[in-house]
This record gives C-alpha cells, sequence and structure tokens, in this order.
C-alpha cells in the first residue's frame, strides 16, 4: 500500500520504486537460486514492455521462487501479431513436418521430466510424484497428436449428379488463445498445444499467475524443438492484468479461437466476449462430481477410488469427487475404512519423500475451504477427522476432512469444493442417488462403484456428466475425450475429436465433369 501511494505521488517516485524493486529482485536471485524467466514472442525471449515483473512464491514456504514478465494488453498485441504472421506459412506445412515436430518436442520434454516436475512442485506445492505422473500425462498428448496430425483426413462424398465431385477437407482455423489454469499447469498446455499445433494452428499460450515457471519452461523445449518464430508464443501476467489480456484474445480480429480451462463463471465471460467474433470456442469448467458407493460396491476398492478422486493435487482438479452419496446398507463400513485412510495420509513439503498431500495454492483458495467447513458445521455437519488449517506445516495447509450430516443447504453440497474435503450423503435406492447426483448446472465428471453389471450400464447411462468412471478414480488419458456437459463447458480435450475445435470444415464442390 505504501508503494502504491508512492507510485501515485510522481513520476520520480515511481522510477525509483521500480528500480529498488528489481535491485531487491535481482539481489533475491542471487542469494536464493530465484529463477528469472522471460516471456517468449516471435521466437524471442522478452521482458514486458512496462519492465514490471511477477514474483512467484512456493505456497508450501511462501518464499520468492521465480520471476516472470508482468505483461500487459500491448505485449499481448505484440504476441498475436507474431502468431498471425506465423500462421500464413506454417499453415501450409505437411502433417509429416508437424508431426516430426512435435515428436521432438514430446523428446525433449520426456528427457527434462524430473526437472520440469520439481518445478511444478516447487510453484504449486503439489507433491513429486504427482508431478512426476502429470508431466507422464501431459507428455502424452504431445506424443498422441503428433501421431493424430498425420492422421487428419477428409471426404470424397459421392454426388447425385454425375458431374460433380464432393470433397471435404479440414483446415487449420488459426491464431489460438489458450488459456490454462494452475492446477495442471504442464498438462492443460499440453493437451491444447499439441492438438492446435498438430492442426496447423499457432498459439498463444496465457498461463496461470500462480505457476507460468513451468509454462516457460514447456515452451523453452518447444523453441529446441524447432517450432518456427511465432508459430507459438508465451505471454505471462499477474492477476490485475488477466482479464484485459483475456478480453483481447476473445476479442481480437487476429483470433480465430479461444481454449480455456477454469471457472464456470470466467467461462461464461469469455463465452460473452467471443460471441462478437463468433469465436471458435473450447471450454473445460467447473465440476461437481458425485461418488456414489452402492450396496454392491467392493469397498476396499472403493476407498482407494475415493482417496484418488479426492485428495489428488488436494482436491484442487476440477473432475475431483465431490459429494459422496453412499448408500445406507454399507455406509457405516465405508465410513469406518475410509476414515482410517484418511488419517494415514502423510501433508507436507511436495519435495519430501512420501508426502501425500501438499499446501492450497493460495489464501483465497484456503479462505474459501476453511469457509465451506465452517458453514457446513454451523449447519449441523459433523467433523469425523481434519476440518481445521495444518498451519505447523505451512500457512496454506488444511487437513483432509470429512464431514457427515450433510444438508442440500450447506455450500459443500452445493458447490465446487477444490480442496481436500469428502462430505458423506447416505442414501436409500439406485434412483435417489441418481436424483441427487443429477440436481446440479454442471456434469464434467462422475464415478459410481459397483459390482451388479446392469446396474453399471444403467447408471452410467443415466449420470448427467461428459466422463464416468466405472469403479476407478483416475479417468484422465490422452486416448480419451475429455469434457463436459451442462455448464462445465464445450468441446472436447484428447482422443481423436481434440483436434476438432481446431480445424474448419471445407466443402468443395467441383462441377461440369464428363
Amino acid at each position: 500500500m505504501i508503494i502504491r501511494a508512492l507510485n501515485r505521488s510522481s513520476n520520480a517516485w515511481r522510477l525509483s520504486i521500480i528500480q529498488v524493486r528489481k535491485m531487491h529482485i535481482s539481489k533475491t536471485a542471487r542469494s536464493a537460486n530465484v529463477l528469472n524467466e522471460k516471456a517468449f514472442i516471435n521466437g524471442n525471449w522478452v521482458n514486458a514492455l512496462n519492465g514490471k515483473t511477477l514474483e512467484v512464491y512456493n505456497p508450501v514456504k511462501g518464499n520468492v521462487i521465480g520471476v516472470v514478465p508482468d505483461m500487459e494488453v500491448e505485449d499481448t498485441e505484440a504476441a498475436i501479431d507474431a502468431a498471425f504472421k506465423a500462421f500464413q506459412t506454417w499453415k501450409d506445412t505437411t502433417a509429416k513436418e508437424r508431426s516430426q515436430l512435435l515428436r521432438r518436442w514430446y523428446n525433449l520434454l520426456l528427457d527434462k521430466q524430473s526437472e520440469i516436475a520439481e518445478i511444478m512442485t516447487l510453484e504449486s506445492g503439489k507433491p513429486l510424484s504427482e508431478s512426476n505422473g502429470e508431466v507422464i500425462y501431459g507428455n502424452s498428448f504431445v506424443e498422441w497428436f503428433s501421431e493424430l496430425a498425420r492422421q487428419v483426413r477428409g471426404d470424397i462424398i459421392a454426388s447425385s449428379v454425375p458431374s460433380k465431385k464432393i470433397l471435404v477437407q479440414h483446415q487449420p482455423i488459426g491464431v489460438v488463445g489458450l488459456i490454462t489454469p494452475w492446477n495442471f499447469p504442464h498438462a492443460m498446455i499440453t493437451r491444447k498445444a499439441s492438438a492446435a499445433l498438430a492442426s496447423g494452428c499457432t498459439v498463444v499460450i496465457k498461463p496461470a499467475e500462480d505457476t507460468p515457471i513451468t509454462a516457460v519452461k514447456i515452451v523453452k523445449y518447444a523453441q529446441e524443438a524447432g517450432f518456427p518464430p511465432g508459430v507459438v508464443n508465451i505471454i505471462t501476467s499477474s492477476r490485475r492484468n488477466t482479464a484485459s489480456i483475456g478480453k483481447l484474445l476473445c476479442e481480437h480480429h487476429s483470433v480465430a479461437g479461444i481454449s480455456f480451462t477454469g471457472s464456470t463463471s470466467v467461462g461464461r465471460i469469455l463465452y460473452k466476449q467471443c460471441s462478437h467474433g463468433i469465436k471458435r470456442l473450447g471450454l473445460e469448467l467447473g465440476g461437481n462430481a458425485p461418488f456414489i458407493v452402492f450396496n454392491s460396491a467392493n469397498l476396499e476398492k472403493a476407498v482407494e477410488g475415493a482417496l484418488t478422486a479426492k485428495f489428488r493435487n488436494c482436491g484442487q482438479t476440477c473432475v475431483a469427487a465431490n459429494r459422496f452419496f453412499i448408500q445406507e446398507e454399507v455406509y457405516d463400513s465405508f465410513l469406518e475404512k475410509l476414515e482410517t485412510k484418511v488419517k494415514l495420509l502423510k501433508m507436507g513439503d511436495g519435495l519430501q519423500e512420501g508426502v501425500q498431500l501438499g499446501p492450497l495454492i493460495n489464501e483465497p483458495q484456503l479462505h474459501k475451504v476453511a469457509d465451506f467447513v465452517n458453514d457446513a458445521v454451523s449447519k449441523g455437519a459433523k467433523v469425523v477427522t481434519g476440518g481445521k488449517p495444518a498451519q505447523h506445516f505451512g500457512r496454506l495447509f488444511y487437513e483432509p476432512t470429512i464431514l457427515t450430516g450433510i444438508k442440500n443447504n450447506m455450500l459443500v453440497y452445493e458447490e465446487e469444493i477444490f480442496g481436500p474435503i469428502i462430505s458423506l450423503i447416505k442414501f436409500k435406492t439406485e434412483q435417489e442417488a441418481l436424483d441427487i447426483a443429477n440436481s446440479c448446472d454442471v456434469g464434467l465428471a462422475g464415478y459410481f462403484y459397483s459390482e451388479d453389471v446392469s446396474q453399471i450400464f444403467r447408471v452410467s447411462n443415466n449420470l448427467e456428466v461428459g466422463m464416468v468412471g466405472v469403479n476407478e478414480g483416475l479417468i484422465s488419458c490422452a486416448e480419451a475425450p475429455f469434457g463436459g456437459i451442462k455448464q462445465s463447458g464445450l468441446g472436447r480435450e484428447g482422443s481423436y475429436l481434440g483436434i476438432e475445435d481446431y480445424t474448419y470444415i471445407k466443402y468443395t464442390c467441383i462441377g461440369n465433369l464428363s
């Protein structure tokens, strides 16, 4: 606040403070091995035009681990212009050329897996084992789309008129803005960028302000792989500039499409901003995933699945199980087994061996999780285990928590939690579980456990979600289409369908053939 006041007082003070801040950052970098990174525009590593920087913090210890440019609209304009210019030649490259470049990128990412995973743990807080898992997962999309690049096919359709030929081909849409979240800073970029690049599009990447360094590293290896200048660009910025940058990407006449992963509320804003230009839009938004355990379930597998579906990345995933519905006959047994397992989860610094739960990403997220638990308790919920911050590990840690006695007027029932909270709800019949599970406006993922084959097909057919895990708590992979229904988004990522968001279908009629 003092700095802000000084900034308003005079230009001289403003320049002085910026210089002092830069000296401080430089000193910090020398003493604490801070990663000083730049953004990447048109094949060049650049600072922000305004000279400002953004400090990146480790959520475990709160120390600065890196510094990146704090870019604004003008920088984004430059990145869009570079991508648009590069598209004029990149679109004409052969599928084989794009495939080979993507494969080189994949090989570099594979070789640098440990380095990327460690940086990801430092800036996101997730355990190193999870970071390694994400790098493997994220790399798989680059590998997948390197292969799929050569499989994009058109059609020759039989015409009803003998003198005409009907040809259908897929063409790249152009420049694509990729706006990605902090919870999967590697995979959300590679899942989008590799599909766009495989189809012949160029990209402008806007990573989240909490985890930009992982994104920058990924782009460094794209440069080393040999992508031409302007084909891959990355702009970094603080939260205060994110909205204006997002608006520009959505409304700029040279941007053909937007792919966004994040909250439904932000998705609505981007949807509206894209409407003026009728942009191609891919949205992967929030969820409220049900996790249903039926009487016939194998409870040991169900508990293990619950731990995976809930506590991966400390519950900060869009497909995290959110509401746990347990059929009354097995409710007590499931709760007993679950409580035992949850109490054994190891919290701490993700760089330490054996740690399973790291911190939440930032203070707003911590306050949100605490508010959800406090709201539930104030309305009659019971805390079985956990239920409070674990600040002896660090200021952003929250205990893995089990709540019972959940009612439909509680926040944990109605909203996406994005934290390490399990809320248990008892039900009697299959239809009751389905009715409650489907009673929300979002539908990304859903999970259920059953050994009844008829029930498996029946429930999976009637769950109103885009993805279903049956007797499985980990469902994402490069080969499967990732996406939701209702207000959980538009389009699909991964699989052979993942390239469709980045191509137009062109129909050509050749007439007067003899």
